[in-house]
């Protein structure tokens, strides 16, 4: 796991600044729901992310041990990336998580965007 200067008080802090980098937990569910992918179908899954952030993302988590990458040279190269017995350890979190959104997108407790007011909404009266 990655060392920080300053020592988190809570147990998870670490592991929350890693898994909560844009996109890392959708490629997680991804692969812990589909098992191990190609780099070209995982990233087909994750309608709108770039092949650079995926390949970002995905290098973070292998550092942290989460995820692996095979790398087959064929033409075309085949790379396919599935989660270790490490990031595996993580399924019933995810699952747990899974769960609660699902609970919270039925009640409509997840807003696609916050309703936090522009600055300038206050002088125009305008939103």
């Amino acid at each position: 796991m990655t060392r920080f200067a300053h020592e988190p008080s809570c147990p998870v802090e670490a592991m929350f600044r890693v898994l909560m980098g844009r996109w890392t937990m959708y490629i997680l569910w991804t692969l812990r729901r589909d098992g191990p992918l190609r780099f070209g179908v995982l990233k087909r899954q994750l309608t709108g992310v770039s092949s650079k952030v995926l390949t970002e993302r995905l290098r973070l988590l292998e550092s942290e041990g989460l995820v692996y990458r095979q790398h087959n040279p064929t033409i075309p190269p085949e790379v396919t990336y599935g989660l270790t017995e490490h990031g595996k350890g993580l399924g019933d979190a995810l699952d747990a998580l899974e769960a609660i959104a699902r609970r919270w997108d039925s009640r409509n407790e997840i807003a696609s965007e916050p309703k936090i007011p522009l600055r300038n909404s206050a002088r125009t009266g305008r939103p």
